[in-house]
């Protein structure tokens, strides 16, 4: 695994979410947590599973587009808040 994209926690995801601006929806019973975000008009929605964690690659970089944002953006703004 690359060092320079390791794998996130759940923990890790939600404090970026955060930080961009993304609110958790209040859910019931389920492990899925939807993230949003309203930006210029559009709705930005990230689903974060929680049990799946530490996220694989290939889920980071899925819901790095679900926030609109490639996996080095996403990683970018991690180092940043860690």
């Amino acid at each position: 695994m690359s060092s320079q994209y390791p794998p996130l926690t759940c923990k890790e995801v939600k404090r970026i979410l955060a930080y961009l601006g993304f609110v958790a929806r209040p859910q019931k019973g389920t492990s899925h947590e939807q993230w949003v975000k309203e930006h210029d008009g559009a709705l930005y929605k990230v689903t974060v599973d929680c049990p799946k964690s530490p996220f694989t690659q290939t889920l980071i970089k899925s819901m790095a587009a679900q926030a609109g944002m490639t996996k080095k953006e996403f990683y970018r703004i991690f180092r940043l808040i860690k």
